[in-house]
């Protein structure tokens, strides 16, 4: 149980994180084009529903958090690299705060995977039952 509780807070601190460089940093992105500062937005938005999820215990919020993640890294990487559409690849490589975003995203796709990879255990009930056939 513990394992979980702590699974759980390491998620909901990394996506959270993800979210708040995102919404803090989409004024600015605006400056370069309308529709990156949108991606911004809707990843700040995307990580709120996705801690909800995680914060109730649901699957589905670990793998709206993991595409969040796995998506917003590939960006920064497309961003860094290629470029987006419409826009030049951006030489500051080793931003600050998209340094530590990436970092939350990427530790965050470790956690999440540990989570939804992991068997559920089985109620407590099942696991006597299981203890008197085997005696």
């Amino acid at each position: 149980m513990r394992r979980q509780a702590i699974e759980k807070w390491t998620g909901l601190l990394l996506i959270l994180a993800v979210g708040a460089i995102h919404l803090v940093t989409a004024p600015d992105q605006f400056n370069d084009a309308t529709y990156k500062g949108l991606l911004f937005l809707a990843n700040a938005a995307g990580v709120a529903v996705a801690a909800i999820g995680i914060w109730r215990s649901q699957q589905w919020g670990w793998l709206l958090g993991l595409a969040i993640s796995a998506a917003t890294a590939a960006g920064y990487v497309l961003s860094r690299t290629v470029g987006l559409p419409g826009l030049p690849a951006d030489p500051n490589i080793l931003e600050p705060l998209g340094i530590a975003a990436v970092g939350c995203e990427l530790v965050f796709l470790a956690v999440a995977g540990l989570v939804i990879l992991r068997k559920p255990a089985a109620p407590k009930f099942e696991r006597q039952r299981q203890e008197a056939r085997a005696a």
